[in-house]
């Protein structure tokens, strides 16, 4: 069966215990409530999911506890990508075996220099013919300084094992064109919360929205006043969704989503160690925000 890819999907946060350690029973429960939202699926482990501080045991533990935790009726995506091509398709088979129905392979970044946009095309190629599962391309320009650009996903499209590319940035422009230039039923999705509405008037398919982690059923609504051609209640909604967004992903990263999560009833948990929880002050900031976004939805539901 197809793997769902409009909608909203959640990059779901590892929650960890005071002492560093994956808290599974966290996960669990977290994933329990978002079933229930009406989100499309989860990406575990994907820059969200702080992925780079797990070893691998960690990654394959977090894959098994989420895919228990998660109904066959929802897709289930796994982050991946290490900085060789070969260390990238053996993650990819470890995912698979551990139940990753599809993959989000974020790109090479350490030799920037050396990654052009022929070396993404060849190293994808490989990836997605090795690749036993879907692979999704992930363009995250802010954290790894290399963006996937237009031509490049057109081409990487017509690949029948790569099935769509999540894009971080804001930039609409480049995510249109990326939407005229790839096949029809190539899945455009974006990853930034803060242009969430305009992305989707672009054309995109959906979202994968860090903070959906927090307020998920407020990014559906914007989803469906878009869908319904509802413009004005759209351009509302996302006003409010941005200035959470923000704070949870570029100001405050990912301690900062986790102290919202803990506002809004999930587990948010410890980060590890060298990202810091968020400050006394930028706590304060986000509830305020918080308020003012669901308040909002509240409303109106």
């Amino acid at each position: 069966m197809p793997i769902n890819l409009s909608g909203v999907l959640l990059p779901i946060t590892t929650p960890f215990t005071a002492d560093q350690e994956f808290d599974d029973g966290g996960l669990a429960t977290n994933l329990t409530k978002w079933n229930q939202t009406g989100v499309s699926g989860y990406v575990a482990l994907g820059s969200t999911g702080e992925r780079v501080h797990l070893d691998e045991r960690e990654y394959l533990q977090v894959i098994e506890a989420a895919r228990r935790a998660v109904p066959h009726t929802l897709s289930f995506i796994v982050g991946a990508g290490q900085q060789s091509t070969r260390g990238t398709i053996d993650e990819i088979d470890r995912a698979a075996k551990a139940g990753a129905e599809a993959v989000l392979v974020i790109t090479p970044n350490f030799y920037r220099p050396a990654i052009t946009q022929e070396a993404l095309i060849a190293h994808y190629t490989a990836v997605a013919d090795a690749a036993k599962i879907p692979v999704i391309l992930y363009s995250m320009p802010d954290l790894t300084g290399i963006t996937i650009e237009p031509d490049t996903a057109a081409h990487l499209s017509a690949h029948e094992n790569i099935i769509g590319i999540k894009d971080s940035s804001n930039d609409v422009a480049k995510l249109r064109e990326t939407i005229q230039l790839c096949r029809s039923d190539f899945a455009v999705m974006i990853g930034n919360g803060t242009v969430f509405a305009d992305a989707l008037r672009a054309g995109a398919c959906g979202g994968i929205l860090a903070v959906g982690c927090v307020v998920p059923e407020l990014c559906l609504e914007i989803y469906r006043a878009v869908k319904n051609k509802e413009s004005d209640r759209a351009t509302e909604l996302q006003n409010r969704l941005t200035p959470l967004a923000r704070a949870v992903t570029k100001t405050y990263g990912i301690g900062g989503l986790k102290a919202a999560m803990e506002m809004a009833g999930y587990n948010g948990g410890a980060v590890r160690a060298p990202l810091r929880r968020s400050s006394a002050a930028a706590g304060a900031e986000i509830a305020q925000l918080l308020r003012e976004a669901t308040n909002v939805s509240e409303a109106r539901a």
